[in-house]
């Protein structure tokens, strides 16, 4: 009989809480009065003296980046009512959207051309043929739809975000985006670092406007000659004021401990820009935080009955086959196979992953974002006559390997003696469970870790040694290695073909 596992849990969501002072997105209009910003996934706007705020959107999907057309009528928007994040336009008083963009790929506004009859969006869609940058997700393209929708053009093949035009529309700023780095890293210094670019639309040339190696973003123009613009240079996020004919920028802001966001301007000189979860403008030289009050009901109930069917994100079954640990919404959970009982191994607000059982059954083991960096924690059942996990009672948590480097991808070794573990993402680990002690199987140096967990190795099944992905010629393609657990010598390469290779297993008998 085919069965199906539901898990009911009763979470606290407190999302309205935790969020309740976190306005984000602002952007005051051009005419000065109104600035519209997000808030727990909707629209709202507020004078730009302050108040009470009002809901502009209020669709239970997430809405976002709102950006004011030129006469200050109309709002542009992201929403994903649709599944991935499309443009819509919507009146500044409110009513029902008009959805303008319908690709299967995501669509950021970012600003209205001078005519105001378009709304030019990044979205990564397809490259120009004749373009010479590397074809991913990552990096974007430019493209302008009518404000009464129809067919998107394309507008630039490049990556550009946090797109401003001038007035007359000649001119376009924008900051570049080169690579993976996320967005909201702060204080990166390095090669993708992200710079300010002038374009001539007329002509259709550029010029890079800054060019250290820390971050520039999100430009605006003051007139034709002049921009403000975020950077890091003193530290954190500040509003700093350029010229398009080079020189030494200005500082104008001197926030600390936290980065400005969403920077915009309004026709009369009126910065706006976020800061800690508040919003602020700044006029003569004076910041002025606006006092904000937000009355929106929650858009669920604070407490919630979640039924998961197919929702883990990873799980393993315990070697009698009775029960399957999982991970739920980050925390590990087991049940019975046969009756769906439940019991709930972890409870904490950091993430835990990687969940197996020991080859005998009796422990399950996890990484756990701890104390500031993943660790590798193993879970006892208090009462040894307890036969299974799901209908115990209590439970014993121990941490085997918890320091301040990132430890993850924990796995027994099939006798049950070890574990293996990554160490700092490339390096793998064998941690001893009778004498405690950790040694170096595989060194970092034949690895390289472009995205977190994407390392493979995996025991064979006497424990003596390792199949590992590794580089052994310093160049960008992966072999097969076997290595002893012993730690003792270095990798054999198994393949050595000048192709990548990728997933190795042994066979049973190993």
């Amino acid at each position: 009989m085919k069965k199906t596992l539901i898990l009911i849990s009763l979470i606290a969501s407190g999302f309205a809480g935790a969020t309740e002072n976190w306005m984000r997105y602002s952007a005051i209009s051009p005419d000065g009065q109104t600035i519209a910003f997000s808030y727990q996934g909707d629209i709202f706007t507020v004078p730009v003296k302050g108040g009470d705020a009002k809901q502009i959107t209020s669709h239970t999907a997430y809405d976002y980046m709102p950006v004011w057309s030129n006469d200050s009528k109309k709002i542009a928007f992201a929403s994903n009512r649709f599944g991935n994040f499309d443009v819509f336009l919507v009146d500044k008083e409110g009513g029902l959207p008009n959805r303008l963009t319908f690709h299967s790929a995501n669509d950021f506004p970012y600003d209205f051309t001078a005519s105001n009859d378009k709304v030019v969006f990044g979205s990564s869609r397809l490259d120009h043929p004749k373009s010479m940058q590397f074809p991913t997700g990552t990096l974007s393209e430019l493209y302008e739809v009518s404000v009464n929708g129809g067919r998107e053009i394309q507008f630039l093949s490049i990556p550009a975000e946090a797109v401003n035009f001038s007035k007359d529309g000649n001119f376009m700023l924008f900051h570049d985006v080169k690579g993976y780095e996320d967005e909201w890293r702060k204080h990166q210094t390095s090669s993708v670092a992200r710079d300010l670019i002038l374009y001539d639309v007329k002509n259709k040339n550029f010029k890079k406007l800054t060019d250290w190696n820390g971050e520039d973003r999100n430009p605006v123009f003051i007139d034709n000659n002049s921009y403000y613009f975020l950077s890091e240079k003193s530290g954190s996020f500040n509003v700093w004021k350029g010229s398009v004919n080079g020189g030494a920028a200005e500082k104008v802001t001197d926030f600390k401990t936290h980065p400005l966001r969403f920077l915009s301007k309004s026709d009369d000189g009126i910065l706006c820009f976020g800061y800690h979860g508040d919003i602020y403008t700044f006029s003569n030289g004076v910041a002025q935080k606006i006092e904000i009050t937000v009355r929106k009901d929650n858009s669920k109930n604070d407490l919630e009955i979640i039924h998961v069917g197919g929702n883990a994100s990873e799980f393993a079954v315990s070697p009698n086959g009775n029960e399957i640990v999982y991970v739920f919404k980050g925390d590990v959970f087991v049940s019975s196979v046969e009756f769906g009982t439940t019991k709930r191994i972890t409870n904490t607000p950091e993430m835990e992953r990687s969940v197996s059982f020991s080859p005998d059954g009796k422990k399950i083991l996890f990484a756990g974002e701890r104390n500031k960096s993943w660790n590798v924690y193993e879970v006892t059942k208090v009462h040894v006559d307890e036969k299974s996990f799901f209908n115990s009672t209590l439970l014993k948590e121990t941490a085997l390997v918890e320091t301040a480097d990132e430890e993850f991808d924990p796995k027994y070794a099939p006798n049950g003696e070890e574990v293996a573990f990554l160490k700092e993402r490339t390096t793998l680990c064998v941690y001893n469970l009778k004498t405690k002690l950790v040694r170096t199987i595989l060194p970092g140096s034949y690895n390289y870790s472009y995205s977190d967990g994407d390392q493979y190795y995996t025991w064979s099944p006497d424990s003596k040694y390792f199949l590992v992905q590794f580089f052994e010629f310093d160049r960008w393609n992966s072999d097969i290695g076997l290595v002893s657990a012993s730690g003792k010598d270095k990798p054999l390469n198994l393949t050595q073909s000048g192709y990548g290779n990728s997933m190795p297993k042994f066979s049973q008998d190993g």
